[in-house]
């Protein structure tokens, strides 16, 4: 993980990444028909390597936000790229005032999530051509992301 930079990128520049690794089935048009327009995106770098990304933007209702797009690419993985890409979207969005943070998880990505705070709130659900998913949130407290390795966005 030492070799991993996160910072803030264009949501264009998660696309391929995302399709790759979430989306293989659509196309890179039909991808970016799902991204909200006040979307924040993050990307971590191994050197110029794009190998993990995420966005996250306000959804639901007033204080709500929704974690979306977490993907690394398949050798990267265990290396800490996706939870410093999540910690990074999850202080975005707390330091916009969320008071709900809230995502549809991947039942192989749930472990990320709760070690990040958040909670299976919903009984596991099928997405079709994606797999079974749970709905997790975090209720954001007063210390609840203070530091944490990955640099502010």
């Amino acid at each position: 993980m030492v070799d991993v930079l996160v910072r803030a990128v264009p949501l264009a520049q998660t696309r391929r990444l995302r399709q790759a690794v979430l989306r293989p089935h659509e196309t890179l048009e039909q991808l970016a028909s799902h991204e909200p327009p006040a979307a924040f995106a993050v990307g971590a770098f191994d050197g110029e390597e794009l190998i993990a990304v995420g966005f996250v933007a306000p959804d639901g209702e007033v204080g709500a936000w929704r974690v979306r797009g977490m993907a690394t690419a398949p050798h990267a993985r265990g290396r800490g790229a996706g939870t410093l890409v999540l910690e990074a979207l999850l202080r975005h969005a707390t330091t916009r005032g969320a008071r709900r943070i809230w995502c549809n998880a991947r039942t192989p990505a749930r472990s990320l999530y709760e070690r990040a705070g958040l909670r299976v709130v919903s009984d596991a659900f099928e997405i079709p051509d994606i797999g079974p998913h749970f709905v997790m949130e975090l209720i954001p407290g007063p210390t609840r992301l203070g530091p944490t390795t990955a640099p502010s966005l």
